[in-house]
């Protein structure tokens, strides 16, 4: 994962992290919190350290990316490992954000941004079952899809959350 991060990780780890995410029933190695992976299986993660709770994004680039909006979860770029990326490719969408998916099956997997270089945000889908992780906030409401239902149950803003903003659940910000 270092060589695909390609900008350098800052010291600091974000809050808002879940450390208690069940382990698969076939993951016996100690510390692994979460594996996943794409449809096709090219690409196969694990994650050993903490996972954010799932951020929905409904900014335009991820709601195209995705054909729907980003759901994803967030862990320390340290923390994730791959067992197979050869499939693993990247859309560089911006100078500061790109998007990793699998050039076989299409699977979006990933959304990294030079802003948050310790951190890599994981699209919550490809996660294996049971995640243990929960929706906890929507940001970009206001380019919701005009046929999405937005859930009234979870705080939402029409733009990215405020800096300063309290009621922010999370840290790691974007999806």
């Amino acid at each position: 994962m270092r060589g695909r991060a390609g900008t350098p990780r800052e010291a600091r780890r974000p809050l808002g992290l879940r450390e208690d995410a069940p382990m698969g029933d076939d993951d016996s190695e100690a510390g692994v919190r979460a594996t996943g992976g794409c449809e096709c299986g090219g690409v196969r993660y694990r994650v050993e350290g903490a996972l954010r709770d799932v951020v929905h994004c409904h900014c335009e680039p991820c709601r195209r990316i995705t054909g729907h909006h980003m759901a994803a979860t967030a862990a320390s770029l340290d923390d994730v490992h791959f067992e197979s990326d050869t499939t693993l490719a990247w859309y560089q969408r911006t100078p500061t954000t790109r998007y990793g998916f699998c050039t076989t099956c299409g699977s979006t997997l990933f959304w990294a941004a030079s802003d948050k270089a310790d951190m890599l945000s994981i699209a919550a889908g490809t996660i294996d079952q049971p995640s243990g992780l929960a929706t906890v906030l929507a940001i970009y409401a206001d380019e919701a899809a005009d046929f999405h239902r937005l859930d009234g149950t979870i705080p939402t803003f029409g733009r990215d959350r405020p800096v300063d903003d309290p009621s922010w659940p999370v840290a790691g910000g974007g999806a």
